[in-house]
């Protein structure tokens, strides 16, 4: 990790090529880089990576600098009225919502202490696969749950969902210059049937439009080619809709340079048609369930 302009950078590697962004990007109030030119000189000099990337702050969606970019995405909600929102569902989320309510759910704000760090773990430890992937939360203890949930508190709000007095669900999102963004939403799979997600979106949107939140950000709406998925299904009939933005990428070596040209810098998701990335994710998740399962019957056999 390097320091630069008093904001670290954290580098990541794509097989042998290295990409520095600006740690904790999306949550940083204001302008990320103040001159991105005399920044971009400084990392030539002595390069932390090949190549450096970075976005301006949502909303900024025209492109504003004289280096490579490319077109990134986020999912956003544009907020006025809570009702505004609300009218605009299609009537299946809105009846998912009142199914939450009426299958015993309740939604409130929740202040962060012990008692919500204690759900947020028993919902992180439900399962080891989410989403047909390795859940990287599964398995961490009461206090790394704590560490990991402690970030932005001065400008986070929790909201959690409830059955039976017992947490089920729960989404923290971050104020940034006005615009509310997404950190984590997560809900136990053993009452998906309870909807309690769309019960903590509508919750939260409401909570947003009372602080007079602009815009309510819910990650990527497109990740890499995969133009249709359940997820980007799910938040489009939440009322969220593609954003683009530009964001660059700026070579600091010649081998960042060579990736730029050649693509590289994208990783292997974007480089690859969509059918055979959804091969290859459909085997992954094949694969990890069948090693959890098997996992989970030699647990049960030796406790036998």
């Amino acid at each position: 990790m390097a320091d630069v302009n008093a904001k670290a950078l954290t580098i990541t590697r794509h097989g042998l090529l290295r990409l520095a962004v600006i740690q904790g990007e999306e949550w940083i109030e204001g302008e990320l880089v103040a001159d991105p030119e005399a920044l971009v000189r400084s990392l030539q000099e002595v390069p932390p990576a090949d190549i450096f990337s970075f976005a301006r702050p949502l909303l900024a969606s025209e492109p504003s600098y004289p280096f490579h970019f490319e077109w990134d995405n986020a999912a956003v909600a544009e907020l006025s009225k809570f009702s505004q929102w609300w009218d605009s569902l299609p009537q299946e989320t809105r009846k998912n919502v009142r199914r939450a309510q009426r299958r015993g759910v309740s939604v409130r704000e929740v202040e962060f202490d012990d008692k919500l760090v204690s759900g947020i773990t028993r919902i992180y430890n439900e399962t080891p696969i989410r989403q047909g992937r390795k859940f990287l939360h599964y398995g961490k203890s009461f206090d790394q749950v704590k560490v990991a949930n402690a970030t932005y508190l001065g400008r986070s709000k929790f909201i959690g969902a409830f059955f039976n007095n017992e947490l089920i669900g729960f989404i923290k999102f971050v104020t940034v210059n006005n615009v509310a963004r997404i950190m984590q939403i997560l809900s136990m799979e053993a009452h998906a049937d309870k909807r309690p997600t769309n019960a903590l979106l509508a919750k939260a949107i409401g909570v947003c439009c009372e602080n007079g939140a602009t815009q309510f950000i819910y990650g990527k709406y497109v990740y890499g080619r995969k133009q249709t998925s359940p997820v980007t299904e799910f938040k489009r009939r939440n009322g969220f809709e593609q954003f683009d933005f530009p964001r660059y990428y700026v070579p600091l070596t010649r081998f960042g340079a060579l990736a730029i040209r050649c693509g590289l810098h994208r990783g292997l998701a974007q480089l690859l048609p969509e059918n055979v990335t959804n091969v290859f994710l459909a085997a992954r998740a094949a694969i990890y369930r069948r090693r959890f399962r098997l996992q989970q019957e030699f647990y049960d056999a030796a406790q036998a």
